[in-house]
C-alpha cells in the first residue's frame, strides 16, 4: 500500500515514517510542490495522499485542485489550521478527510484504514473457501458464518486488510492492546492466531518465522 505524504515538517515525516512502516504502509514523503509534480509524472501507483495545506512553495489546496484531483486518489488534508472555512473548503473541493496538527498517529491510521476500505471496489474478500465481508464484518466458510469473538474478528480483519503483506507480531500485539487495554505478551499472539486458525479450519494464514503472519491471494 503506497501512501504519498506531502509535508515539510521533518519531525512529522520521521514520526509517520516509523509508524507507517510497522503498519505495513509504504510511505513516500516529499517536502514541496515542485518535487511532488516531478515525482507524479513518473509514479502513478499511489493509493492515498496526505497533503499539508501550507507548503514552502505554495498552497496544498491549489496543488490538489490544479493537479492532484484529476488523479482520483483519496486525499487527506493535514494542517495546523483549524479554521472552519478551511475544513469546509478541503471537503468541498474533494478531500476525503481533514485532520489538524497536533494529531494522534493512531487516529490518522484509523482514518486511512476507513478511507481505503471505503474506496475498495469490492468489500468482500475471498481467499479459498473463506469469505470476509468487510462492510458487515462477517466471515464465512463455504457460505456458513464462522463464530469469531470480537477480538478474533478484528485480528483476522487486520490480516485481510494486508493481503500479500506480512503483519508483524508487534502490530498484532498493538491491536490487541488497543482493543482490550490489557497487558499482553508475545505468547498472546500465538494463542489468538491458533484459535482463529482452528475456527476457520484451513491454511490461509501463513507464519513468517520470527516476523509475523500473512494471508496471500491464491
Amino acid at each position: 500500500m503506497n501512501i504519498l505524504l506531502i509535508e515539510d515538517n521533518l519531525n512529522i515525516i520521521k514520526g509517520l515514517k516509523y509508524s507507517f512502516d510497522i503498519n505495513n504502509y509504504n510511505l513516500i514523503y516529499i517536502t514541496n510542490i515542485k518535487d511532488t509534480l516531478n515525482y507524479l509524472k513518473e509514479n502513478k501507483l499511489i493509493d492515498l495522499i496526505i497533503i499539508d495545506i501550507t507548503l514552502p512553495d505554495g498552497n496544498g489546496f491549489d496543488l490538489y485542485e490544479n493537479y492532484l484531483k484529476k488523479l482520483n486518489i483519496p486525499t487527506i488534508f493535514l494542517t495546523a489550521k483549524d479554521d472552519e472555512d478551511d475544513i469546509v473548503k478541503g471537503l468541498n473541493i474533494g478531500g476525503e478527510d481533514y485532520i489538524t496538527k497536533p494529531f494522534s498517529t493512531k487516529e490518522l491510521l484509523a482514518r486511512i484504514n476507513k478511507i481505503l476500505i471505503r474506496n475498495k471496489k469490492n468489500s468482500i474478500i475471498n481467499i479459498k473457501d473463506i469469505k470476509f465481508d468487510i462492510d458487515k464484518m462477517i466471515v464465512y466458510k463455504n457460505n456458513n458464518i464462522i463464530d469469531l469473538t470480537s477480538l478474533e474478528l478484528k485480528i483476522l480483519h487486520l490480516l485481510f486488510l494486508n493481503i500479500n503483506k506480512t503483519v508483524s507480531r508487534l502490530v498484532i500485539l498493538d491491536k490487541i492492546w488497543e482493543i482490550t487495554g490489557n497487558d499482553v505478551d508475545d505468547h498472546t499472539v500465538t494463542v489468538y492466531l491458533n484459535r482463529i486458525r482452528e475456527k476457520i479450519g484451513n491454511d490461509i494464514i501463513h507464519t513468517v518465522k520470527g516476523i509475523g503472519y500473512r494471508i496471500d491471494e491464491e
